[in-house]
C-alpha cells in the first residue's frame, strides 16, 4: 500500500478522508494548510498527495511547487468548488482530480490511477 498526505483544512473532512484511507490499509499522514504539507513532505515524502484546493496556503500553489521540486509523486487535487478550478489544478500538474462530494469507491479508483501511472522506485546503488 501507498504511504499518502492528505492536505484539506476542514477537520471532519480530512479526519474521514484519513480514517478511510487508513482502513484501505494505506499509511497516511494529514495537515491543515499546504504549508504545513510541504514541511511534512519534505520531512518525509508520501508516495501520493491528496490536496483540497481553496483552503490557506492555498491548494494551487501547493501543487505548483510539489509539481516544480517534487514532479515524480503524484497529486490528487480536490474541491467542491468551481469545475474551472480543478482544470487549473490540472494544467499545474495535479494528475488527477476529484469533486466533492465523492464516494470511497471513486477516491480509490484516482488513488490506483495515479500510483499505477507512476515510474516504479530506482533501486538504491
Amino acid at each position: 500500500m501507498a504511504r499518502i498526505l492528505i492536505i484539506d483544512d476542514d477537520d471532519p473532512f480530512r479526519t474521514l478522508l484519513l480514517q478511510m484511507l487508513v482502513e484501505a490499509g494505506h499509511t497516511v499522514v494529514a495537515a491543515g494548510n499546504g504549508f504545513e504539507a510541504l514541511n511534512l513532505f519534505r520531512a518525509e515524502p508520501a508516495d501520493l498527495i491528496l490536496t483540497d484546493i481553496m483552503m490557506p496556503y492555498g491548494g494551487l500553489a501547493t501543487i505548483r511547487v510539489l509539481h516544480e521540486q517534487f514532479p515524480h509523486v503524484g497529486v490528487i487535487a480536490m474541491t467542491g468548488g468551481a469545475e474551472r478550478r480543478l482544470d487549473y489544478a490540472r494544467s499545474l500538474g495535479a494528475h488527477c482530480t476529484l469533486a466533492k462530494p465523492f464516494s470511497a469507491e471513486q477516491v480509490a479508483a484516482a488513488i490506483a490511477e495515479v500510483l499505477a501511472a507512476q515510474p516504479p522506485p530506482k533501486p538504491e546503488a
